[in-house]
């Protein structure tokens, strides 16, 4: 299946993996610009810290063929696991979400990008599971047994 049908599926679960795909690069390129940010908000340069380490919780999340390449701990491993449903997911990206969203009471930055992209992720994730749509992994991104055939 290629990347134009995953998407002619209508299946809000392809969207949001690959909405996260996009969140997950805003939130490392806008992090690390804003952890140059050393003498405006002190309190920004934290909110970028934690854009980073949402950049590679999503990584892990959306790309399951990292778990069996990258040496990572059983517990990290099991809790990247248990974010395996549309709703889980929704979760999770709702509360990094609030984070960055956060962040704009400290002051107006670039990382609003990031929030605006997350919040979109959560809801294709929640309409996904709302309407009942099983979670589809991208074959692009490693899901539908691309990770057997490595092993």
């Amino acid at each position: 299946m290629s990347l134009k049908d995953e998407f002619a599926t209508r299946n809000f679960s392809i969207y949001g993996q690959w909405l996260g795909i996009l969140a997950m690069i805003l939130c490392f390129a806008l992090g690390i610009a804003n952890l140059f940010n050393l003498f405006g908000h002190v309190l920004l340069v934290i909110f970028a810290i934690l854009a980073l380490v949402s950049c590679f919780i999503i990584l892990f999340v959306e790309v399951p063929l990292l778990l069996r390449i990258c040496p990572t701990s059983a517990a990290f491993d099991a809790a990247i696991r248990r974010v395996s449903t549309n709703y889980m997911r929704a979760a999770a990206y709702a509360v990094m979400a609030v984070i960055q969203w956060v962040s704009l009471s400290v002051a107006v930055s670039s990382l609003i990008a990031a929030a605006v992209v997350l919040t979109f992720t959560a809801l294709c994730y929640a309409l996904a599971g709302i309407k009942g749509q099983a979670f589809v992994g991208s074959k692009t991104l490693g899901g539908a047994g691309v990770a057997q055939m490595i092993v």
